[in-house]
């Protein structure tokens, strides 16, 4: 993440927040709609310092026309390496 001064660290509680909202609505919504879509209120720009963490650790992708969408699957990577699926 680039080095900037953040105003309002994210609690967990808000990642958490967060990362749900976008397991419901992957595909579906842009950054400013989806922030509008969270069941509690939140600092815009503390949402986008979510946003950036999530995609610096690979749990989302935001694609050319701004939709996010979550692709964190640990379950279905399980199951791909128990069907022989070779990983370094």
């Amino acid at each position: 993440m680039a080095q900037s001064t953040i105003l309002h660290s994210p609690t967990l509680e808000s990642v958490i927040m967060v990362e749900k909202t976008i397991q419901k609505y992957s595909q579906e919504y842009g950054k400013y709609q989806l922030w509008k879509k969270l069941p509690k209120k939140m600092m815009y720009q503390t949402f986008q310092v979510i946003l950036h963490y999530l995609e610096d650790s690979g749990k989302i992708l935001i694609d050319k026309d701004g939709c996010i969408m979550w692709t964190w699957d640990p379950e279905g990577i399980k199951k791909l390496i128990s069907k022989g699926l070779m990983v370094r």
